[in-house]
């Protein structure tokens, strides 16, 4: 009898120590839980702004679609959780090793909702509706998505495209401010004015029970608007360009090319063609891992920005650089003149007028009217009693006029060109530099 009042008496002893504790040294930890407890924090995703060319033509905008969210907190534990995700794979055609590699990729945000399926069709969305009041730890809400307009393909490179956040978007730090089922600029304008045209989230805040059910609003900041974007594109003027260069391809098997056109009073670009291309609107829903294989494995590369990430031999537009420089260096003056006679001969090397049998008599204007390698040739790297420029000073004139720099266009991933010289051509070829040499650079093969 005596024993067991001690026991009673020790457990009591225990349990008043424990509470003493619990109010007397942790009483301020857990008051600051509880504070945090009752505050649930939700972002208001303001609205995309809208991509314009310059008469007004809508090129983006936004629609609603449906999405199903996880919320990993939310979900159950063990073979409740095997069995909940054989069902909602089932709901959604997909498999539960889908799902169990989301709670992987996701770890580091089990309170935030994962998209588990984007763009959910109308009807879909009724049946799941119906269904996800039975779903721990799922929810089916509304969001936007961007939609382009498809009749010019050729912008897709331009407009670029919107997308899911991924986790590498989460691990650079890119994510803060979104939410897992926000969209972001992947790539072109849509990527280049994310933070214009997305808007500022607003907040609200909410006051919740243990149980995690809203009670009241505490505070509210409304979201600001993404900004509308006007190109300078003309959509029209892109697609008549586009037919243009796919009827040239029709005509000379080539598969491969873009086209560039400025105002050049104001360097306004009014279009930029680059083929092949592909279908922004595929990106949406979240491309097939087929599909997207498929646009990296092709050969003539649809998602290749030819038009700002290409570095191409800028050809014979490289000539009015060369006769500025010669110009401007004394080599030549306004009225001298060259004869061409079909092209130079250096020892065992030719090298070619375009024109068979030569030009005859030039001086700089037909140099240029024409397009007159021997001049360029003679000018640029010399010729008998004739000192060219040679390749340092055709480099220098090339850099003032913008070449081997970007240009500064408002587009992700544009190429600086590049602009050859004796050292690179001895550190990556192990070769000299030779008169030839700077004979290609001189008309803009170099």
């Amino acid at each position: 009898m005596h024993l067991g009042l001690g026991l009673v008496f020790f457990i009591a002893v225990l349990f008043i120590g424990r509470s003493a504790y619990v109010q007397i040294f942790q009483g301020e930890h857990y008051k600051m839980l509880s504070s945090q407890n009752r505050e649930y924090l939700e972002l208001l995703v303001p609205t995309r702004g809208s991509v314009m060319d310059k008469q007004g033509v809508l090129l983006a905008w936004n629609e609603p679609a449906f999405v199903l969210t996880m919320t990993l907190d939310d979900l159950p534990t063990g073979e409740d959780r095997d069995v909940l995700f054989a069902r909602v794979a089932n709901l959604i055609g997909a498999q539960p090793t889908d799902l169990d590699l989301l709670i992987s990729q996701y770890a580091s945000r089990p309170f935030d909702p994962i998209p588990v399926k984007d763009d959910i069709a109308y009807e879909s969305a009724i049946r799941l509706a119906i269904e996800v009041s039975d779903l721990p730890g799922f929810s089916l809400t509304t969001r936007t998505k961007r939609v382009y307009s498809s009749s010019t393909s050729s912008l897709s490179h331009v407009l670029g495209y919107t997308g899911l956040l991924s986790v590498s978007d989460i691990e650079s730090g890119q994510a803060q401010g979104y939410r897992l089922i926000d969209s972001i600029g992947k790539s072109g304008i849509e990527r280049e004015y994310e933070g214009v045209m997305r808007g500022i989230p607003g907040r609200l805040v909410f006051e919740v029970d243990a149980l995690g059910n809203k009670l009241s609003i505490l505070s509210k900041e409304e979201p600001e608007l993404g900004s509308n974007l006007t190109l300078a594109i003309h959509a029209e003027f892109q697609a008549f360009i586009q037919q243009e260069l796919e009827a040239v391809f029709h005509q000379s098997g080539a598969t491969r090319g873009s086209v560039v056109a400025l105002d050049p009073r104001t360097g306004a670009v009014h279009a930029l063609v680059s083929l092949p291309t592909y279908d922004a609107n595929e990106f949406i829903d979240g491309i097939s891992s087929e599909r997207y294989t498929a646009l990296l494995e092709d050969e003539d590369q649809p998602l290749f920005f030819r038009a700002i990430s290409g570095e191409f031999p800028s050809g014979s537009t490289f000539k009015p650089v060369v006769a500025y420089g010669a110009l401007a260096e004394g080599i030549v003056e306004e009225h001298t003149s060259f004869v061409s006679t079909g092209g130079l001969r250096i020892g065992q090397w030719f090298f070619p007028d375009w024109k068979a049998g030569g030009h005859g008599v030039t001086d700089v204007r037909k140099a240029l009217s024409e397009s007159v390698n021997t001049y360029f040739y003679i000018i640029g790297g010399g010729f008998d009693t004739v000192t060219g420029l040679g390749v340092e000073r055709i480099a220098d004139y090339a850099k003032r006029f913008g070449f081997g720099a970007t240009t500064g266009i408002d587009l992700p991933n544009e190429a600086d060109g590049f602009l050859p010289s004796k050292e690179w051509k001895q550190d990556v070829k192990g070769e000299r530099w030779y008169v030839g040499d700077t004979y290609h650079l001189a008309i803009g093969q170099g």
